[in-house]
């Protein structure tokens, strides 16, 4: 167990370097983590792996989806509610149609129980992947939020149809009347359920007296006890999972109010989401040398041709559906008319943005090794063979080729948009302006008797004149982006002196190391702050 172990973080580490390289050369890391899963199934004398379906499903799913919850803009949302919808259930249960109508047809012995099956795990797009290969590039804000609210409900859709294929195959019996009621049922209860759990760790959160440790912890457990919750009573665990992470998410500015908790949070859960991708990718290098031998009947050329065909038939199928769904609601409604027109870029980068990733792997990696009688489940090694080569071929391909098709077609923006410069500075306004009133209003005595009050509030006042001015500037469009990029360049290099500062003083000893560190947060969030994260 303890090589096993040392291992399985002996190729994390090689991932990190690879993921590294990737950053080097400007390459989504997804990419790479396909490759590194390839390759290591390359090498031989590895160790075999045998994965417990449930426990991969369990492990990983969860956290995911509600990581993807957490980082949805509900306003973004709702904003393009009608794409996100067409293409989070429209497209995936299309998508899961053609594909189980094709594969039944051409693949000897495979059913339309195992076409929908299949059809459910290679669905939905990843907006991790996408997201990172457009990071960086010029992309109109709208497409962003598109995919991403995309990706956070077809992965519930896909997930209930792979869910509903899979109790098919299992029973051998489907009926589409009580398919319809029992997707009505488990997804709105769901949702219930998901709802319910997230007001009561809402109320944990807020009344009880945690720690930013506690917090971070719990949000950890948070979407488990959701999944888990929801599955208990045969419910949807999935759109649990999603219903409770988003209302937790708008509620947060009440529930964790401290910059501490917020700062801990960020780190283990960037830091959990990372691994458990580069993990997945790890285990499925490690099982392919088994599922390949278990192809049973069909060759490994076999096993890449059907891949190659359902490959085809999701890149395809996603940007037949685009278009019409693009359009044909515009000529049909008038208020949507009133929205800027997508144009014909717009819906060809969303068509090529679908790039299957790491819920697609894990879902199919939890299908059960065994049939309810014992016997070995049907064509299982060659699921989850498919599943892979699709996602090596749109991750690689479709990764790769994304940025080029971008710049090819020069993409621009559509919508009217503000400037990233004009809205910081008019949030820092607002922000300045509530506490000038509130100290203005509420601490006027206790200004006479603080020095450090009244300077703060001569610093408010300052700032407020100053922010007035810089966005006055802004709006009249006196200040350029390359004046805006000098500027940031220039804190960059201030901040980058005060570091050197700081190292001088603790090298001397002259401060407390504690002091020290709060001074480099401090710098860290300044730069944060002008630069944005850089992940």
């Amino acid at each position: 167990m303890h090589d096993r172990i040392l291992f399985v973080l002996s190729l994390l580490f090689v991932v990190f370097l690879l993921v590294m390289l990737a950053k080097r050369v400007k390459i989504a890391y997804p990419i790479f983590l396909v490759i590194a899963g390839l390759a290591i199934s390359l090498v031989p004398g590895l160790p075999r792996l045998h994965l417990d379906p449930e426990l991969v499903f369990l492990i990983f799913l969860p956290p995911l989806l509600y990581e993807a919850a957490w980082y949805t803009s509900w306003n973004d949302f709702w904003k393009w509610k009608r794409p996100i919808i067409l293409l989070a259930f429209g497209l995936v249960f299309f998508t899961s149609s053609i594909v189980a109508w094709v594969t039944s047809s051409m693949i000897p012995g495979f059913t339309l129980a195992l076409g929908f099956l299949l059809g459910g795990i290679v669905s939905p797009p990843d907006a991790v992947a996408a997201t990172t290969v457009l990071k960086g590039m010029r992309v109109p804000k709208r497409l962003l939020a598109i995919l991403e609210g995309e990706s956070l409900v077809n992965d519930a859709s896909s997930l209930i149809v792979f869910r509903f294929a899979l109790a098919a195959v299992l029973t051998g019996t489907f009926s589409v009347q009580d398919a319809s009621l029992q997707f009505v049922l488990v997804t709105g209860m769901g949702i219930v359920v998901g709802l319910a759990g997230a007001h009561i760790l809402y109320v944990i959160h807020r009344f009880l007296p945690t720690t930013p440790a506690i917090d971070a912890a719990l949000t950890v457990m948070t979407p488990y006890i959701l999944f888990l919750a929801a599955e208990h009573f045969h419910f949807s665990g999935v759109m649990a999972v999603v219903s409770g992470g988003l209302f937790l998410s708008w509620r947060s500015h009440e529930v964790f109010r401290t910059g501490n908790t917020r700062l801990n949070m960020l780190g283990v859960w960037t830091t959990m989401i990372f691994v458990m991708n580069a993990l997945v990718f790890i285990l499925i290098g490690l099982a392919l040398p088994e599922i390949i031998e278990g192809l049973g009947d069909y060759s490994i050329a076999e096993g890449i041709k059907y891949g190659l065909l359902v490959s085809a038939l999701a890149i395809i199928v996603r940007i037949a559906w685009i278009y019409p769904t693009a359009f044909v609601p515009r000529w049909l409604s008038a208020s949507v008319r009133r929205d800027p027109p997508p144009g014909w870029k717009g819906p060809l980068v969303i068509g090529w943005a679908g790039m299957r990733g790491v819920v697609s792997l894990a879902t199919a990696l939890s299908i059960p090794l065994y049939m309810a009688n014992g016997s070995p489940f049907p064509h299982r090694n060659l699921i989850v063979f498919i599943t892979f080569v699709v996602i090596f071929v749109t991750l690689v391909f479709q990764g790769l080729t994304l940025p080029f098709l971008i710049k090819l077609i020069r993409l621009r923006e559509i919508d009217p948009i503000v400037r990233q410069e004009e809205q910081e500075t008019g949030i820092q306004l607002n922000l300045d302006r509530v506490a000038f009133r509130y100290i203005k209003d509420h601490c006027s005595k206790r200004v006479e008797e603080n020095e450090l009050l009244a300077l703060y509030k001569n610093g408010l006042e300052r700032d407020i004149a100053a922010n007035e001015q810089r966005l006055e500037s802004l709006e009249c469009d006196i200040t350029e982006m390359d004046q805006i990029r000098s500027y940031r360049k220039a804190l960059s290099e201030v901040y980058a002196e005060q570091r050197k500062e700081l190292f001088r003083l603790r090298k001397y000893n002259l401060f407390s190391d504690e002091e020290i560190r709060k001074a480099e947060l401090q710098l860290d969030l300044n730069d944060l702050k002008i630069n944005g994260s850089g992940h």
